[in-house]
């Protein structure tokens, strides 16, 4: 029984791979040689020792190039590379209070996100009723607003203080740079 590997549709076909009677052909030189036969590229390819890399397979007929494959994988590898260097993921930390906290405590843990907020995260301020504590949601909006407050010259309120269920919270976003004139 011969087991038949499935393709890779992300993958790039050169050579003899392709597998189409005609091919629009595009030389080394990047100029358009026109729509010949896939035995006629191949020659082209071969005879300049390059490869023939199918770069627009859904095209009628598809655009073949005549171009060193090694170069191209490492080119594309480096574009890749580049992109994911530039890009950033926000993450949300979290920072837990209750309102009793005391005002060291809550320097500390603001101290805490001012570092986060400076590495460009979000931050959610959670604070946490037990018991008799929800008679005084008021010391946690106080807390909240404090919080807003001490972070205001970094960072500015995602949305209003909100409460759900035994717990208040905010969400904190680094302010844009756009208005700074950086």
């Amino acid at each position: 029984m011969i087991i038949k590997k499935p393709e890779n549709k992300n993958k790039i076909r050169i050579n003899q791979d392709i597998r189409v009677p005609k091919v629009r052909l595009i030389d080394a030189d990047n100029k358009q040689v026109g729509i010949v036969d896939i035995q006629e590229a191949l020659k082209i390819s071969q005879t300049s020792q390059l490869d023939l890399v199918e770069i627009a397979p859904l095209a009628k007929p598809p655009v073949c190039k005549v171009m060193d494959y090694g170069k191209y994988l490492y080119e594309l590898q480096k574009k890749e590379k580049e992109n994911k260097k530039k890009q950033h993921t926000v993450d949300v930390k979290e920072i837990r209070l209750r309102p009793i906290t005391d005002n060291h405590d809550l320097n500390t843990k603001l101290r805490h996100a001012r570092g986060f907020l400076e590495k460009r995260n979000k931050v959610k301020f959670t604070v946490m009723f037990r018991g008799r504590e929800m008679a005084y949601q008021e010391m946690g909006r106080n807390m909240l607003s404090k919080v807003i407050e001490s972070l205001e010259d970094i960072a500015k309120p995602e949305g209003l203080i909100k409460m759900e269920g035994r717990r208040m919270f905010l969400i904190m976003a680094v302010a844009s740079e756009k208005g700074k004139g950086n």
